[in-house]
């Protein structure tokens, strides 16, 4: 039974850990004033409560007992550090103590999305904030991060170190920017905010095919962005996260495995949750929102008003894409343009436009493109250039559920 109890609780520091320690490490940084005295104190905290609640049980509070613990370790670091450094350099020389005071809370009252603003400077390449942030505040993988760039992950990790580089030369300090410096920050945020998203509705790889707490965590930002920064671009994120978010429950089966969207049970989307994402979206347009968020969340919308797949509006659905694709002419949102042809046009429309992609070569790894081709050719009777476009899909899953769905897709065709 003891041993039974130690498990349980070992179990739930890490559940906890994956669900709270950014949020435990942006309210430390913020109580302590820097990131590397902040992780060591987060680290402490997470190991103090490793060995404490096994035998004391879980506190009704993890996340306040967290930061508590991790302060007063990280202020046991910094007098450990004033001693050393007065006893070194004399009793004049200590730079770290005490502590920097709590920055105004009038400004951005919620440590993550505080932190967020912090780290997103503008005096760093736009890249290599969202990189930053990604990594240090919001816990993504490098792997993760290049694989939202269709990048390489050491071109993300040289710019991360790039950036961190540059605020150690430059002595840039961490301070939290005023409501008035917020806005030439807002573009990296949001960025951040999406991307986290994205991760958490569609993950790298693992087990499962949604990380439920990135997708919380990330419409939580985006409300209280919308709520501190009202614009329309805002707005469209916060609808464009509500919308896709909507089709939760119905994306993966009770097994576990890929849902298509053409198949997808509707009944089981949140209609709740689709009003407000509607409702955030229309007042975001009616106040002259354009932006690629806005955008996205038109198409969302589109999707979750449709009855079904037949009675989806393609031909509007593509004359957004082609509007997204003057603001942002990413491969990605060519790639969407082109599968949302082959539903307007026929497959054999939206065949064309895939493979050319394909050939341009940004998309040679990109494992959607794959997909989308396979699933076209399987529709056109093209058996073989449909097994070749699982095959190399399946090549590139790193995702459990994806595989699966991929090793059946290839054995219908092969059987």
């Amino acid at each position: 039974m003891v041993v039974d109890r130690v498990d349980q609780a070992r179990g739930q520091v890490e559940l906890i850990y994956r669900a709270e320690s950014r949020r435990v490490l942006a309210t430390l940084i913020r109580l302590l004033g820097g990131f590397d005295l902040a992780e060591e104190a987060l680290h402490e905290a997470f190991a103090a409560a490793l060995g404490q609640w096994p035998r004391e049980g879980v506190p009704s509070n993890p996340r306040a007992w967290l930061v508590s613990v991790g302060r007063f370790r990280g202020i046991d670091a910094l007098r450990r550090r004033r001693r050393f450094e007065d006893a070194v350099l004399g009793p004049h020389a200590s730079s770290h103590w005490p502590p920097p005071p709590a920055a105004d809370p009038d400004a951005v009252a919620d440590d993550h999305l505080r932190l967020l603003f912090t780290c997103c400077r503008p005096e760093l390449p736009l890249d290599s904030q969202i990189a930053m942030t990604l990594r240090e505040v919001c816990g993504l993988t490098t792997e993760e991060i290049a694989r939202a760039y269709l990048t390489r992950a050491s071109t993300i990790a040289q710019r991360i170190v790039r950036a961190k580089q540059k605020i150690k030369d430059e002595r840039l300090p961490y301070e939290v920017p005023v409501l008035a410096d917020l806005p030439a920050r807002r573009t990296a945020v949001l960025r951040v905010i999406y991307l986290v998203f994205n991760e958490g509705y569609s993950a790298s790889s693992g087990a499962d095919r949604v990380r439920v707490g990135l997708c919380d965590e990330a419409i939580r930002l985006a409300r209280l962005v919308a709520e501190l920064s009202p614009t329309p671009e805002v707005e469209g994120l916060l609808a464009l996260l509500l919308l896709q978010d909507a089709r939760r429950t119905s994306r993966t089966s009770a097994a576990g495995d890929v849902v298509l969207l053409i198949d997808q049970d509707r009944s089981l989307w949140d209609r709740s949750q689709i009003a407000e994402g509607v409702a955030w979206v229309e007042r975001a347009l009616q106040s002259g929102g354009s932006g690629a968020y806005t955008i996205q969340a038109a198409i969302a919308a589109l999707h979750a008003q449709s009855p079904d797949g037949p009675s989806t509006d393609w031909p509007q659905i593509v004359g957004l894409y082609e509007a997204l694709i003057t603001l942002e002419p990413s491969p990605v949102a060519r790639l969407a343009r082109a599968i949302a042809v082959g539903e307007r046009d026929g497959a054999a429309a939206g065949l064309a436009i895939v493979e050319g992609l394909l050939t341009e070569g940004e998309l040679i790894d990109y494992l959607p493109a794959h997909s989308a081709r396979g699933e076209l050719c399987r529709r056109l009777g093209r058996r073989e250039e449909a097994l070749e476009a699982f095959r190399r899909a399946l090549s590139l899953a790193r995702q459990e559920p994806e595989r699966r769905f991929f090793m059946r897709r290839l054995a219908e065709l092969e059987g």
